[in-house]
């Protein structure tokens, strides 16, 4: 009983460790640099649904809408400041982190060891971002689901399979991959043990929380009068055609080196999974059906699968967090598997503080996410000066690197321009925290305008009618007078879908322009 009483202590003070670092430490980098197109992705968003506009109905939104929906509690609690929406990754960070102590401890792993790769993901999960990201929410849920899916084989309890189809739901309304590979690896397993441990209550509480997932937000879209048709036509058509597309691309340009070399840390860091599962298959074919094997399976095939995504959506390297994650399993399984040989245990351990350290200078320390790894940070300055809700926020960006005041000067004039202006308008901009500033509220038809067709179908997609009917409409039923623009953004973000006859475009300032609408009975 001393025992079991000092191990429950220890958990507790560990998981207070683990709360206060992992929070502490993302809250320390979410403050440094900015890089505009991601960095307040879900900051006038988050403003927005607060306000009772929300994705799909007011604004064109492919992704992301659980952030939006999470970040307007963060700022109804804790008020519209960075604060609260960097504490938002922040309490994400340790979410994941938490998850990934209590698994491994749960899988027997020493609590010493386990709290010590949970402390390894708590430096490279989100303060790699710093600020709430779709592929961190996105993943983080993911493996929640598959926690859940190898907790409730590893315990034979109940009650995790409720929450493995809500932990998935969850991920996908954050981003629809990786959260739909994931998905389907867990389902596939799913369906194997069910087909070797038939039981009825597992498989309705997986149902149960299905059904749950479902109804929640359904009841939301349906109170929030938000469109299920232009839901489906946001969130699942158009994202279909932009994914079939990387999907050849990927086909196309396969390397080893893009496979293998890149991701290698990753490989690596599995391989004592690896190793037991092909060893154990060719001592015994049976232990296919085994449930070790689906466990080992499912977490090893999770990890190809967020290399897969990483490789189709083109952005920054993120998931590496994953390594200590891998390694927390394979120390695990090592000692359960292998006579003891401390000299491997020594290298996993070397491997996940080397590889932690590199990623957290690469990635953490030279804010590479945020493409700032060639700026000097001694150059960044207080962003109190554009407002008090960006207290302590250290601005330097990619677009003005060597002048981070100019932008910041460029910044505040065009506010205050925007700030006089009493007419219906239209923001568009990479800044997305404008509007939060504005004393009136500021219609943006889409949550983003990324470059290369991804925010929202170009000409030459097929859905491109439905969406220029859609920002019209935000046009129309806004009566909006003028649109702004605030660079840098790509050519023509709104000018195929309104007539030029009706537009009057006019500088304002180095990166602020005005389009007056004028004269248009008809779009």
């Amino acid at each position: 009983m001393k025992y079991i009483s000092t191990i429950g202590n220890k958990k507790i003070l560990y998981s207070i460790c683990l709360f206060l670092f992992s929070i502490s430490i993302n809250q320390y980098y979410g403050y440094i640099g900015v890089h505009p197109i991601d960095t307040f992705l879900f900051f006038d968003p988050g403003y927005r649904t607060l306000n009772g506009y929300f994705p799909f109905k007011d604004y064109w939104a492919i992704t992301g809408p659980l952030l939006d929906i999470i970040q307007s509690i963060f700022f109804k609690i804790f008020g519209v400041s960075w604060f609260s929406y960097v504490l938002h990754a922040s309490v994400f960070n340790f979410i994941i982190v938490f998850a990934t102590f209590y698994t491994l401890v749960k899988f027997e792993l020493n609590i010493h060891f386990s709290f010590f790769y949970a402390l390894l993901v708590s430096i490279i999960a989100y303060p790699i971002a710093g600020t709430p990201f779709l592929d961190h929410h996105s993943t983080i849920f993911s493996l929640l689901a598959l926690y859940s899916f190898i907790l409730s084989i590893k315990t034979k309890l109940d009650f995790y399979w409720f929450f493995i189809p809500i932990f998935l739901g969850l991920a996908f309304l954050s981003k629809q991959t990786p959260a739909a590979y994931i998905g389907i690896i867990i389902m596939s397993a799913s369906f194997v043990y069910f087909i070797n441990n038939l039981n009825f209550k597992k498989i309705l509480l997986l149902f149960t929380g299905t059904f749950f997932i479902i109804i929640i937000f359904s009841l939301f879209f349906i109170y929030n009068e938000i469109s299920f048709l232009s839901f489906f036509e946001q969130y699942i058509l158009f994202p279909l055609t932009i994914g079939e597309h990387r999907i050849a691309s990927f086909f196309h340009t396969l390397e080893f080196n893009r496979l293998v070399t890149r991701f290698k840390l990753i490989h690596i860091s599995q391989l004592v999974l690896l190793i037991i599962v092909i060893k154990n298959i060719i001592k015994n074919y049976k232990y296919l059906m085994s449930n070790e094997f689906l466990i080992l399976i499912s977490i090893i095939f999770t990890s190809y699968a967020l290399i897969f995504h990483e490789l189709l959506t083109l952005k920054q390297k993120f998931i590496f967090f994953i390594i200590p994650i891998l390694l927390g399993f394979s120390h695990s399984y090592y000692e359960k598997n292998f006579s003891k040989k401390n000299y491997i245990v020594y290298l996993l351990i070397f491997l996940g503080i080397g590889s932690t350290l590199y990623y957290k200078i690469a990635y953490g320390d030279n804010r590479r996410f945020q493409a700032l790894e060639n700026v000097n940070f001694n150059k960044s300055i207080s962003s109190d000066i554009i407002d008090v809700k960006l207290k302590n926020l250290k601005w330097i960006s990619s677009n003005y690197p060597n002048n981070p005041k100019l932008e910041i000067e460029l910044l505040k004039n065009s506010i205050e321009i925007l700030k006089k202006d009493k007419r219906k308008k239209v923001l568009i901009t990479h800044y997305q925290f404008i509007a939060s500033l504005m004393p009136d509220y500021i219609v943006s038809p889409n949550r983003t305008y990324t470059r290369e067709g991804v925010s929202y179908p170009k000409k030459d997609n097929k859905y491109f009618e439905i969406y220029k009917k859609f920002f019209i409409n935000q046009i129309v039923k806004n009566d909006i007078e003028i649109i702004y623009t605030i660079k840098p953004l790509e050519k023509n973000v709104f000018t195929l879908l309104i007539n030029e006859d009706c537009i009057n475009t006019k500088k304002i300032n180095d990166i602020l322009e005005a389009h007056l609408i004028i004269n248009c009975h008809e779009y």
